[in-house]
This record gives structure tokens, sequence and C-alpha cells, in this order.
């Protein structure tokens, strides 16, 4: 497709981008040295999760969704010097009656806490809504996981409920709760207990 433009994504502090070949230096090291803070949260690791054939298929997947419309992989720039500071994607999209995505997201462990997330999850339900004429972004974390939790609700997501054996994490079924963000929200604040 000639002259297509490929979605990009600018926010206060970072670009949201699709991945390129170049970042995998940067991500590879970055998910090395974050191993230990990401694997708790995430399906585990198959033994080339690192290597460049392995990144090489993610960049391919990465471009063949976001052409397909079934999925948006944003990785996290940090404007100021280039660096790849994690990643979010909005996956999942039904158009039809649903017009809805799932965001599904990871953070270095060095930039954790300094609201670059919460900064990036606002930016992609923004860009769902208004330039992909989403209505609905559906997100869901461990119980436990409070840091994710709260970079949900601080972004304006709403707690749903609880989702039985939901994903595979780290090697077991796990429960997960459930968020959710409408283009036309007019649920108030939910309480958590």
């Amino acid at each position: 497709m000639l002259g297509r433009r490929k979605p990009r994504v600018e926010t206060e502090r970072m670009t949201l981008r699709l991945p390129a070949h170049g970042d995998f230096r940067d991500w590879s090291l970055l998910r090395q040295e974050s191993r230990e803070f990401l694997t708790p949260w995430e399906p585990s690791w198959s033994d080339d999760h690192l290597s460049k054939r392995a990144f090489t298929n993610r960049v391919y997947w990465a471009q063949r969704a976001e052409i397909a419309g079934t999925a948006v992989p944003f990785f996290l720039i940090r404007r100021e010097d280039g660096r790849v500071l994690g990643a979010i994607t909005l996956d999942n999209i039904r158009r039809g009656p649903a017009q809805s995505g799932t965001i599904g997201y990871w953070i270095g462990a060095r930039y954790a806490r300094q609201g670059y997330m919460r900064e990036a999850i606002e930016a992609v339900v923004f860009y769902a809504f208004h330039d992909l004429g989403l209505s609905r972004i559906e997100a869901a974390c461990l119980p436990e996981n409070a840091a994710s939790r709260g970079a949900l609700e601080k972004s304006g997501f709403k707690y749903e409920g609880v989702a039985q054996a939901y994903l595979q994490i780290d090697g077991r079924w796990r429960n997960h709760v459930l968020y959710s963000s409408l283009r036309s929200d007019r649920r108030g604040r939910t309480d958590v207990g």
C-alpha cells in the first residue's frame, strides 16, 4: 500500500509507534534486565523469547495485524533519547456491533512508577475512540497487580468483575480482574473491594 501512514501517537514524553527491526537491541536488553519484574505478570517466555528471530517475527506480526485492522501494537519510545520503555497493544479489535478492543501492556523495570504507562494508556484510549472509532476498550490484570490496577483506574477505566482462569500467566491459569473504558461513559466511579 503506497503512501499508507503507519499509526503514530504523540504524548507529552513519548512517541507510540509500531516496533521496527532497529529496536531489537534496546528491546532485548530492557526485557532481559526486567525479566524478574515482568515474568510474574506475563505468559511464560519461550526459550527463544529474546532472540533476534523471535523479535523479527514480532515486528512482522505487528505490521500484518495493523494492516488487517485486528491490532495496533505500539512501542513506547521516550522522546528525549529514543529509548524503548515498554509496549502497549490494542488487540482483538472487533468491528460490527462490538466496536471494541483490548489493551495489554508492559513497562521496563527501570521506567516503572514514573507515569509512563498511564500516559500511554490514556493516549491509546483516545486514539482508539477518536481515530479508530471504537466504543469500548477492555483490559484485564491479575488481582494482586496493584500497579496495573492503579494505572487503569487513574486512566478512567472502571472495574467490571472477575474472569475465572482468564489467562495462563507464568505457567498457571489465573483469574483476572476486568476493566473497561467506554467512549461515552456515564457510569461514574466504581468502588473496588
